[in-house]
């Protein structure tokens, strides 16, 4: 079974609302760290690395419950093999971007991290292309060029100077990268056999795994967070993990990974508009002309090749 490439529509809406609420995410994690936010000031910041953590973990510690309450528990269950699977998906693909991200931005800065990050797309059509999976038609091509650079003037490496190498932090952010393609190509792969709410329980769970061995909970437990910044780690776990993901697989039960992945690219622009709503930062003319090329890219991806018709399947989750 593969995916159904006569309506690519709600696969575009169901990644661009999964970026969305990365974006505001990012937002708000932005504001937690530097104190914008009221209410998270009652002892100390929230560390970067524990937000990362809480994400995974609280989105599996409440998706848990709500899953068997609505399915049961014997519907949850998946073959070894297959929860394998979902377990290197979870830690080689969703924990490890999100680990080696924030190692990235520590050894150089953010602007780096997420150029860097956003090669994924360039490592997405390279697989597919070398796979045999895709042609290198030039909407693809071009697509992926369009998003990479319409991504540096968003975050401002073009003309500000911001990009700043570092050989630990430079590998973090290819590694991200890398964990960023194997999951939308992983998690295409394997949503063709099962619905996405048991895919990304899956997932969850051995990405919450991997964050206990990176980082055990007596060290969350001694950063003796307040209740208000507890439920802000819950309300921020649902908005960063549990909603994105849910819409995000979905999206790859209907796009290929090339296409999924260069419509991921609204995540900085969704994060840099409502940073600039919000927190009343400023949008430079030159990342508007970034929003514009990435959307652009996204409209090229998309266009049919007149050359190569591309097999049209339909993809059937099981249930």
């Amino acid at each position: 079974m593969d995916i159904d490439h006569r309506q690519p529509l709600r696969g575009y809406i169901y990644i661009a609302t999964a970026t969305f609420f990365w974006g505001v995410a990012a937002t708000l994690g932005r504001a937690a760290f530097t104190g914008q936010l009221s209410g998270l000031k009652a002892l100390h910041p929230i560390d970067p690395l524990i937000l990362s953590q809480s994400r995974t973990t609280l989105s599996f510690c409440v998706f848990l419950p709500a899953l068997a309450l609505c399915r049961g528990w014997r519907r949850l269950r998946l073959p070894l093999a297959d929860v394998g699977k979902t377990f290197l998906l979870g830690t080689m693909g969703v924990a490890a971007s999100n680990y080696f991200y924030y190692l990235a931005i520590q050894r150089t800065n953010v602007a780096t991290a997420i150029i860097l990050q956003y090669t994924a797309p360039v490592w997405v059509l390279l697989y597919s292309v070398a796979r045999g999976l895709q042609r290198p038609t030039w909407q693809r091509i071009a697509a992926v060029g369009l998003a990479l650079a319409g991504i540096a003037m968003v975050i401002g490496v073009v003309g500000s100077g911001a990009f700043r190498l570092d050989s630990v932090g430079v590998t973090a952010s290819l590694l991200a990268a890398f964990s960023f393609a194997f999951y939308n190509i992983g998690g295409h792969n394997i949503l063709a056999r099962y619905d996405r709410w048991t895919v990304l329980l899956y997932t969850t769970f051995s990405a919450a795994v991997f964050w206990i061995v990176l980082n055990p909970p007596w060290k969350v437990v001694a950063a003796h967070y307040s209740g208000g910044q507890w439920i802000f780690l819950i309300v921020f776990s649902m908005l960063s993990v549990l909603l994105p993901f849910s819409f995000y697989f979905a999206g790859l039960q209907h796009l290929d990974p090339t296409r999924a992945i260069i419509v991921s690219c609204l995540e900085p622009v969704f994060s840099i508009g409502i940073a600039a709503i919000v927190l009343g930062e400023i949008m430079r003319p030159l990342q508007t002309l970034g929003i514009m090329m990435v959307l652009a890219a996204i409209v090229v991806v998309q266009l049919p090749d007149r050359k190569s018709r591309e097999p049209v399947t339909v993809v059937e989750p099981i249930e």
